[in-house]
């Protein structure tokens, strides 16, 4: 079984964890889908290990309370309120310009090269609205909170 300090110190690794990728976040003003999808996933990933921790902790274990609320504020009002709508305007932005760069292709007499192109915009296309569905999705629930 795992001890009370091995499970602090998981949560404080992953808790830095996001704090690097926030700040990253932060930083950057074209993300990858990638990028977008490790920011998730360590947002969702540490928001779970916040809450099964503050049932586990007890109130003897002050120094990861507080880390669990610094934590959750961090998310709440770094995440939720600066970074996610970044994310969603920066998605919404791609897809509208690839899908009227698709569209503004002439469709007659297409050549190889073109047509391999418009294959690799239409795959970005949908990776692109895959992410925003998955985003849209973590959106969703922040409603029902």
């Amino acid at each position: 079984m795992t001890s009370a300090e091995d499970i602090s110190k998981m949560f404080q690794i992953e808790s830095q964890k996001l704090q690097n990728l926030l700040d990253i976040a932060d930083s950057k003003t074209d993300m990858s889908i990638h990028e977008i999808i490790a920011v998730y996933y360590q947002v969702m990933n540490v928001s779970s290990m916040t809450t099964m921790l503050k049932r586990q902790t007890n109130s003897q274990s002050k120094e990861l309370l507080e880390k669990i609320q610094q934590t959750e504020k961090l998310i709440s009002e770094r995440f939720n309120f600066i970074i996610h709508p970044k994310i969603m305007e920066t998605l919404s932005t791609s897809i509208q310009e690839l899908s009227q760069n698709l569209q503004s292709e002439n469709s007659s007499e297409k050549s190889k090269e073109q047509i391999e192109l418009d294959a690799k915009l239409f795959d970005e296309l949908r990776q692109t609205m895959s992410t925003k569905e998955f985003v849209e999705q973590y959106e969703h629930e922040l409603s029902h909170d």
